[in-house]
């Protein structure tokens, strides 16, 4: 068995929180879930981070350099992520409801604000200390109920503000100033969205939900803060017991009236913000109609200030400060936006919104997408490789179909024809054309050349069609139903209905041809304790009737289609030979699959695991071996072969859903039960209500978690990787993935820059020994590509055993195997070539001898020349003996 790992996510962009922009604009960071993707708008590739945490992202904030990236949790953890090892590097558990994090302009500092206060931490270093996080200031609103929704630094890094939704506006200084107090202003008449500083001087912009803009101007430079002096405690301390006397002498004579001319004093040299202008976005939308509420907005300091602000309508605006003039507007879609920021050029604009997955890049200068990408905003049924492997189908309950690319991970395209969920996706053996069933009554084949539905297949009387299948020669489509317990088979190329299959007595869970080539051979799998097999187009009547041990769930055809698994109610996967329908063995896995404890739950997790099963099973490329998944976070390898339980693979470690953990907490658990049966209806209760339908979950209950569960699994072609489709998204699981980072005794001096240097001075031997202890592959293969191959040897003979172990790691896994695939498959080709080409050259070797040999000597006796021809006969003469072998041979 190959060992697998995750490789990516793909079908969901985006869930909730803020994305970020790096100052090029051609890099997206997003969280997704528990995981961060990063889009890569240049080279149009996204790489998911191989970063796992126990709960949602809820934030996150990059650093100046770009190097050291901060996630929030739902549960108030922090984790600094270094985007250069690709790994958590720390973490800082601050509490719950982190609303915003920031770091200063140099990237000293950074600033995390937890419901009504502003936590300022000293920001990691690259030396080693016992605790990276050292707490600079604490700066608290003094209001319980007030929410810091944005962070602002100066340029500087000497000032921080921060507005919150009691509408008021704080600006604190890191360091203490002589002639500046920590100040709290008032303008705006709702809760505050963004703020922000000017990019040379301490103006301050700030923009409320309500679309109120105000401009606040410094009275003082920045060049006219002055420090303060020490004095107090500290001073005291240093001054002699005749000098501290002599002070306190000369405090007590001055007067009252010096008094009132220093405070005079102090009232004039003191930096307030003063308000410079107001502006208000009411003015852009017509009178009378219905005004959204601002939801996200950003500033761009860096050339000419710029705002633009996200609307509950899904419209934004894009306006030049401090005139307020608007350079452009667009409205995405009928949704609520959720977060949205600029690049630090101000050229790009990346939107997010969390009810759609959805997230946009926008070019506004020349107003153009730069990406748009979206997922499915609910559940994902199914998933379908391509014949090869770069390809993925996905359906999901919100009626649409999605195509995506393996490589990039970008979907290139979505069909959205279908009303219903979709239940089935299927591609045809040439890759051209995609099939799918829904619930809407429709099964539906699509280009993928024209990216067009060019044929709709219906039945007679309505059906909700629950599965889908194409056989090999792609003629012909099949599909079962759930309400009507028919097999329905249409021709590929007409459009036309065949073949009505009658005979079930349950809903139809699943239909698959058989892989043979020119075979028609159906199999179909129902509620009704069956396992049929069909001659789809040479009887309508069914061939075997196999008994099940209960309600069949799945099935699938081994790639050879000589053995079809199905997979039953009660967690067990029966092996037929679908020559004699006799069956082959068995696999009991209900103690495989495992399951958790909901928080609802008032029932064990042994007892819940009674009613789990397989929902989904899949043969390897091979056929040596079966996955399996249900309602569970864990996908099972099994041999199928031996029939014994290979690996295990978990899915998520996601606490943000539901049935993750086999144990209630127990901190959970009060006088009147578990805390979380116990609603709890806050301000935002109405944002939580869920309409029936909307999600799969208790809709009894208002809010609920959604449970963790494995809906589809695929294996591809190719035999490198595997799909599932999960709650969590498209999960792919590859053999070919090695982005880990784990060093052997890597120290500060060894660097990419240091390897660098030392192979420029031709010391091969140290170079080599310094990758191998950074063990980053980039690093490994540009020093062995640089060896030249008189040192390779002496080289070779330099390294100690441990290092030795790592280079044949690296030389088997990263740069061998994936080529000598690739090598592999050119070489059986081109033996075939050959062989046929040898073959022929062989056989018409043989056949030139035997005609020289014939040339050469007399001619036989049946082709000798007569004296007197008999009347009648024409004459022959002795080119034309040879006439048919000469044509023969220039035939060959």
């Amino acid at each position: 068995m190959r060992n697998y790992k995750f490789a990516k996510l793909l079908g969901t962009v985006y869930k909730k929180g803020n994305i970020v922009l790096t100052a090029d604009g051609f890099t997206l960071i997003s969280p997704v879930g528990n995981r961060i993707s990063v889009y890569d708008l240049k080279n149009h590739v996204t790489t998911t981070l191989p970063v796992e945490v126990s709960h949602n992202f809820t934030s996150i904030a990059l650093s100046p350099n770009e190097c050291v990236l901060l996630a929030a949790t739902e549960i108030g953890e922090v984790h600094v992520i270094s985007l250069v090892s690709k790994t958590v590097i720390h973490c800082l558990k601050v509490g719950r409801n982190i609303g915003c994090m920031k770091f200063s302009p140099d990237g000293t500092l950074f600033a995390v604000a937890k419901e009504g206060t502003v936590f300022v931490y000293n920001a990691p270093t690259p030396k080693k200390c016992f605790n990276p996080f050292l707490m600079e200031r604490v700066f608290n609103t003094g209001n319980k109920a007030a929410n810091i929704s944005s962070i602002a630094w100066s340029y500087d890094s000497r000032l921080i503000a921060f507005g919150s939704s009691d509408m008021m506006i704080r600006v604190h200084s890191l360091t203490k100033f002589s002639n500046f107090k920590n100040v709290a202003f008032t303008g705006h008449s709702d809760g505050i969205v963004s703020c922000s500083f000017s990019l040379d001087d301490y103006t301050f912009y700030s923009l409320s939900r309500n679309g109120q803009l105000c401009v606040w101007e410094c009275t003082l430079e920045p060049d006219e803060f002055l420090p303060a002096e020490t004095t107090g405690r500290k001073a005291a301390e240093g001054l002699q017991e005749d000098e501290m006397e002599e002070s306190l002498e000369k405090r007590q004579k001055t007067s009252s009236e010096d008094t009132e001319v220093e405070s005079t004093n102090e009232a004039q040299t003191y930096a307030r913000f003063k308000k410079l202008t107001r502006h208000y976005y009411s003015d852009l939308f017509k009178k009378g109609e219905k005004r959204p509420n601002v939801v996200c907005a950003d500033f761009n300091v860096r050339d000419t200030v710029t705002l633009v602000a996200g609307f509950s309508d899904g419209s934004f605006f894009i306006h030049l400060l401090p005139e307020f003039e608007l350079m452009t507007s667009l409205n995405i879609e009928n949704q609520e936006l959720s977060t949205i920021t600029f690049n630090n050029h101000s050229f790009y604009i990346a939107i997010g919104c969390s009810k759609l997955g959805q997230l946009l890049v926008w070019e506004w200068p020349s107003e153009t997408y730069a990406m748009k990408q979206q997922g499915h905003f609910n559940m994902m049924n199914v998933v379908d490789f391509s014949s090869d492997g770069r390809y993925l189908v996905t359906g999901g309950e919100d009626g649409k179909v999605k195509v995506w690319d393996s490589f990039t991970s970008f979907c290139f395209v979505t069909f959205t024809e279908h009303t219903s969920s979709v239940t089935g996706v299927a591609f045809t053996q040439n890759g051209k054309a995609v099939v799918s069933s829904s619930l809407d009554g429709t099964v539906r084949a699509f280009d993928l050349t024209r990216y067009r539905n060019f044929r709709t297949f219906t039945s007679p009387r309505p059906v909700q069609f629950s599965c889908v299948s194409v056989d090999s020669s792609r003629e012909f489509v099949a599909s079962g139903g759930q309400d009507v317990f028919d097999i329905f088979v249409w021709s590929m190329n007409t459009g036309r209905l065949l073949e009505i299959l009658s005979g079930h007595e349950g809903p139809v869970t699943a239909v698959s041809f058989t892989p043979s080539l020119g075979s028609t051979l159906l199999a179909s799998a129902s509620w009704d304790k069956s396992l049929r097999l069909w001659e789809a187009i040479e009887s309508s009547s069914s061939k075997e009737i196999v008994s099940l041990s209960c309600e069949a769930t799945c099935l699938a055809f081994r790639p050879d289609g000589k053995q079809v698994a199905v997979g039953t109610l009660d967690s067990h996967i029966t092996f037929f030979e679908t020559g004699t329908c006799t069956q082959s063995g068995s696999i009991e896995g209900r103690n495989h699959l495992g399951a958790g404890r909901s928080d609802t739950d008032l029932i064990t997790a042994k007892k819940n695991l009674e009613s789990k099963a397989f929902t989904t099973i899949c043969y390897t490329a091979d056929g040596t071996g079966l996955l399996a998944a249900g309602q569970s976070k864990n996908i099972c390898y099994y041999d199928s072969a031996r029939k014994v339980l290979v690996a295990k693979y978990e899915i998520t470690q996601n606490k943000s859903f539901d049935a993750v953990d086999e144990f209630v907490n127990h901190r959970k658990m009060t006088e009147f039960g578990n805390s979380d049966l116990i609603e709890d209806r806050d301000d935002n209760f109405a944002d939580k209500m869920r309409l029936p339908g909307v999600k799969k979950g208790d809709m009894a209950a208002r809010v609920f978690k959604p449970e963790v569960r494995v809906s589809s699994v695929k294996f591809c072609p190719t035999g490198r990787s595997w799909s599932a489709t999960t709650t969590e998204g498209l999960l792919m699981y590859s053999c070919d993935v090695q982005f880990m980072f784990d060093p052997l005794g890597a120290d500060e001096n060894v660097t990419p820059a240091s390897i660098k240097n030392v192979l420029l001075n031709e010391q091969y031997d140290n170079a080599l020994m310094m990758a191998l202890r950074l063990n980053v592959d980039q690093n490994i293969r540009e020093v062995v590509e640089s060896v030249p191959g008189t040192h390779t040897e002496a080289v070779c003979q330099s390294l100690s055993l441990e290092y030795v172990a790592l280079l044949l790691r690296f030389l088997a896994e990263e740069k061998v195997i994936p080529a000598l695939n690739q090598i592999e498959k050119n070489l059986i080709k081109k033996q075939e070539d050959l062989l046929s080409l040898s073959n022929h050259n062989k056989y018409f070797l043989q056949y030139l001898l035997k005609a020289g040999n014939l040339l050469t000597s007399e001619p036989p006796e049946f082709l000798s020349i007569k004296d007197e021809p008999e009347s009648g006969d024409e004459s022959m003469s002795e080119d034309d003996d040879y006439s048919d072998l000469e044509n023969s041979m220039s035939v060959m």
